[in-house]
């Protein structure tokens, strides 16, 4: 009796949200307009509530969670394995219930990534929701696209900030610029109204982790916070704080949170925010020129100021210093996370902002 006793713990009601989760993301898969119908009527109601409320700390919650929850876990582990090796007595049962502990959690894991962040990689696309047409494009369109970035992040360069070495530094703290960031952002919520957030963007303290990490910034889905890392080169900040936001808005996709961060920053009166729109938007075109035609390539990079250039050797050293074996794990697990949900070319998916980009100067103009 005792044994059967041990699987009539209240908890494992909490097992149902397995297959609620699964029947959810099905649905997602399935059908593109269920996740659309998600993503702008039930999601919005709690990620606005939350964000809310963990945006008013200046500090990531999420961060501070990690660090407690793997303290609680550690000691947490000890205990019941202490206990369940000194007590004899009802050994099956305790056994039961120390096992039940990170079964249910993981499903409540699950469940909660299905919820704030999975049924949003099946949505309709940005590019679809926006009006923008993606198309193949001719290399000249590329050329052309390239040029003007740079043009414009050498005009913008010259009127921002710089450190002793000749390198961009934002003109206020990071938390200030975090503040700006939501303003900037939901100011795209009069054109482009699935987009708007209640949070703000968290600096992250231990952010040279996320350096060795490989990671500029991350969404954290169950505390609907979008945190930053701001040990990276001051350009890349802004771009980024805007892209997180884009994942908390409820864009999950890495291409079109790029892309919604351009718009984001370059449509901010905020001169930092865009040059790093500008600055972040012309190293992605000119990757893709460069791989398509190394001959435009080198025009457009003679074309670029020395004070840009600057900024783009400084970037890349920054990110050639934690070019290491972690870096690369890292990158794999990121990589099988994209295509798990949908996004089939994984890290590569990165340079399709390019298309998007392509798309909407096409518009535009």
């Amino acid at each position: 009796m005792s044994r059967l006793k041990a699987f009539r713990l209240k908890r494992f009601w909490l097992l149902l949200l397995l297959p609620a989760a699964l029947i959810l993301q099905f649905s997602a898969k399935a059908s593109p307009a269920f996740a659309e119908w998600y993503a702008v009527t039930v999601y919005p109601v709690y990620a606005e509530f939350f964000s809310a409320i963990t945006g008013v700390l200046p500090f990531s919650l999420g961060e501070v969670a990690v660090v407690v929850l793997a303290a609680a876990a550690l000691v947490w582990l000890i205990r019941s394995i202490y206990l369940l090796v000194t007590n004899g007595e009802n050994r099956f049962e305790r056994f039961v219930r120390i096992i039940s502990v990170p079964l249910i959690l993981a499903v409540i894991i699950s469940f909660l990534c299905v919820t704030n962040f999975g049924t949003n990689h099946r949505r309709y696309s940005f590019a679809a929701v926006s009006g923008l047409e993606v198309r193949p494009s001719s290399v000249e369109e590329l050329y052309g696209l390239c040029v003007f970035l740079t043009q414009a992040s050498n005009t913008l360069r010259e009127q921002v900030n710089e450190d002793e070495n000749g390198v961009f530094r934002l003109s206020d703290d990071v938390y200030t610029a975090a503040k700006n960031a939501k303003t900037h952002f939901n100011k795209l919520n009069e054109t482009y109204p699935t987009l708007y957030t209640t949070g703000t963007p968290k600096p992250v303290f231990a952010s040279e982790v996320m350096s060795y990490l490989d990671i500029s910034g991350i969404y954290c889905p169950f505390t609907f916070e979008a945190n930053v890392n701001v040990h990276m080169n001051d350009s890349s900040i802004p771009f980024t704080m805007c892209h997180e936001l884009a994942h908390l808005s409820g864009y999950m996709r890495e291409d079109e949170a790029n892309f919604i961060a351009f718009l984001a920053s370059t449509h901010s009166n905020d001169l930092d925010f865009v040059y790093s729109g500008m600055f972040l938007a012309m190293i992605h075109a000119s990757n893709a020129l460069y791989s398509a035609d190394r001959t435009l390539w080198s025009k457009v990079y003679d074309m670029k100021s020395d004070a840009v250039e600057r900024d783009s050797l400084a970037n890349s050293a920054y990110w050639d210093r934690y070019d290491t074996p972690v870096a690369e794990a890292s990158n794999k697990v990121n990589d099988a996370y994209l295509k798990a949900n949908g996004q089939e070319l994984g890290v590569r998916s990165y340079g399709r902002m390019v298309d998007l980009l392509l798309a909407y100067f096409r518009t535009d103009n």
